[in-house]
C-alpha cells in the first residue's frame, strides 16, 4: 500500500520535531540558559530565532524546550496507557465487584476537571518532572481507562475468548494475548490524541506556572516568558505555539494513517 502524502508530511514533521529533541545537546548553537545578546533581538544570521525577553538564543530555547515538552508528555503517555489499560482489561475480564469498584474510582476522578485535579495536587507538592509526569499520567490514565475497558468488553464475549477460558488459560495470557492484539487499533489512535494532550497539559501548565520550572525550558513557559513581546509585535511568543499546532496536526496525521492502515490489515486477513 502507498504511503499517503498526509502521511508522509506527518512523519517527516513528527520526526524532525523528535530528532531535534534526541540530539538537542548537539543542534542547539547556544546553552539552554545562556543570555547571549539583548532583550528581543530580531532574526539575524547569528540569532536565526531573534533572542527571548532576557537575552536568550530563542533558537536554543525552543530546542531545549521541545526536548523537555516531548520528553514529559511522551513519559506521561506511556504512564496512562500502561496503567490504564491494563486496569481496564482487568475491570472488563474480571467483572462483578472489580469492575464496579475500578469504574466508579475511576468516574470519581473523572467528574473533576484534569486541569484543576493537577493545579491543586501541583499546588502541595514539589513540582519536578517525575512529579509533573506522574500526575499528568495517572490523570489520563482514567479516559485511557473508559475506552480500553469499553473495546474489552466487547472482545471478552469472543469465542477464542471464551475457549481460553476453557483451556484454562491465566488472566495475564487472555490479557496480553487475547485482547490486546484485538484492541491494538483504537489504542493506536487514542495514543497520538493522548500524547497531544500530553503536550497541551504540560504547555498549560507551564504557562501557569505549575508545570516546568526556570531554568528548565518548555514550549509553554516560552510562551509565558515572551508573552508582553506580543503587545510590541515580537512574534517570540508565537513560535512555540506554532510548534505545539505542528506537533499536534502531524501526530494525527501519523496515528490516522496507522489506524487506517491496521484497520485495512484486518479486513484483508479477514477476507
Amino acid at each position: 500500500m502507498r504511503m499517503p502524502i498526509s502521511a508522509m508530511i506527518g512523519i517527516f514533521f513528527t520526526a524532525s520535531y523528535f530528532i531535534a529533541a534526541l540530539f538537542a545537546d548537539w543542534l542547539a548553537p547556544y546553552g539552554m540558559a545562556e543570555i547571549v545578546g539583548d532583550v528581543w533581538e530580531p532574526w539575524s544570521a547569528e540569532h536565526l530565532l531573534g533572542t527571548d525577553g532576557i537575552g536568550r538564543d530563542l533558537l536554543s530555547r525552543m530546542i531545549y524546550g521541545g526536548q523537555t515538552t516531548i520528553f514529559v508528555a511522551a513519559t506521561a503517555t506511556v504512564l496512562s496507557f500502561s496503567l490504564g489499560s491494563i486496569l481496564g482489561f482487568t475491570a472488563a475480564v474480571r467483572g462483578g465487584w472489580i469492575d464496579q469498584i475500578l469504574s466508579r474510582m475511576v468516574d470519581l476522578m473523572m467528574s473533576i476537571p484534569s486541569l484543576i485535579s493537577a493545579l491543586v495536587v501541583l499546588s502541595v507538592m514539589p513540582v519536578t518532572l517525575p512529579v509533573l509526569i506522574l500526575v499528568m499520567g495517572v490523570l489520563d490514565a482514567t479516559r485511557v481507562f473508559r475506552l480500553s475497558r469499553a473495546v474489552a468488553v466487547d472482545i471478552t464475549v469472543m469465542d477464542y475468548v471464551e475457549a481460553a477460558r476453557l483451556r484454562g488459560e491465566q488472566q495475564s495470557w487472555i490479557i496480553f494475548r487475547e485482547i490486546l492484539p484485538n484492541a491494538l487499533s483504537p489504542l493506536v489512535a487514542e495514543m497520538g490524541l493522548r500524547f497531544i494532550f500530553m503536550v497541551l497539559f504540560i504547555s498549560t501548565l507551564s504557562f501557569l506556572g505549575l508545570g516546568v520550572q526556570p531554568p528548565l525550558a518548555d514550549w509553554g513557559g516560552i510562551v509565558k516568558e515572551n508573552k508582553e513581546g506580543i503587545v510590541y509585535g515580537i512574534p517570540a511568543a508565537l513560535l512555540p505555539a506554532i510548534a505545539i499546532a505542528t506537533l499536534a496536526i502531524s501526530v494525527n496525521l501519523v496515528a490516522d494513517w496507522v489506524l487506517n492502515r491496521t484497520a485495512s490489515l484486518k479486513g484483508g486477513r479477514s477476507g
